[in-house]
């Protein structure tokens, strides 16, 4: 199994690891480390390179889990490295931290709703700097919206430190509201939990990645809120660059 070092560590943009397997159907490789987050959960996946012996690096188009592996995609045609070459990862750090913030405001706006109005989550999704989650909501209206992003800088204003945790799956589920979609999407076969907190305001099952601090998600906007059925209402935010 791969060792997930974007799991823990959120800000590794380098790392050296080993690869393990070539997957020739997909142009791939599997590495025994990497600090690839191979998508999920809302959150696209990263690019980057990866160079062999200090060469010149191979484009990773991006990581993708494929079966029980997590494939690292190469572009273009070069030859795939041999098992047991060693490799030096860079990750897209710019394409990387936008991400990171997207991600980390998506959380401030669910624990802010969930916090505010009980409602669970029943969709998202999120793309560079803006994203849009669905909520059980009845009604939605615009002093509503207005208010819930007034609420969410502020809590974004308040710093507030975002931790990382991974627990045995039985002591992750003793953590009420652990899970805030409308259905729980972790399988039963899955024995550690990763838990994303931000303090004081969100704690939930999370696989992605995150900045330190609510303060580096920077103001959001909600740009637009939709109803997409009888108790599914739609809210789009925007970050700045």
């Amino acid at each position: 199994m791969t060792e997930l070092l974007y799991q823990t560590d959120s800000y590794l943009q380098t790392f050296d690891a080993t690869v393990t397997a070539i997957d020739e159907a997909n142009h791939g490789v599997i590495l025994d480390r990497t600090a690839f987050y191979p998508g999920g959960g809302g959150q696209p996946a990263d690019r980057g390179t990866l160079a062999l012996d200090g060469g010149a690096g191979l484009a990773v188009s991006r990581a993708r889990k494929i079966g029980p592996d997590l494939v690292h995609l190469l572009d273009g045609d070069a030859p795939l490295p041999a098992p047991g070459a060693l490799v030096r990862g860079q990750i897209d750090w710019d394409l990387r931290y936008r991400l990171m913030r997207t991600h980390t405001a998506m959380h401030i706006l669910c624990g802010v709703v969930f916090r505010d109005y009980g409602a669970s989550v029943t969709g998202g999704d999120m793309e560079l700097l803006k994203g849009r989650m669905d909520f059980e909501f009845e009604t939605m209206r615009g002093e509503l919206v207005a208010a819930i992003e007034r609420a969410i800088n502020e809590e974004m204003a308040k710093a507030h430190p975002v931790q990382v945790r991974i627990l045995p799956r039985a002591e992750a589920f003793q953590i009420p509201d652990l899970i805030r979609t409308k259905i729980n999407l972790l399988p039963e076969g899955i024995r550690e939990v990763r838990v994303v907190e931000i303090v004081g305001l969100d704690l939930q099952a999370d696989g992605g990645t995150h900045v330190r601090n609510t303060s580096e998600v920077g103001p959001i906007r909600v740009t637009d809120y939709k109803s997409k059925g009888k108790i599914n209402k739609r809210i789009y935010v925007e970050l700045a660059e």
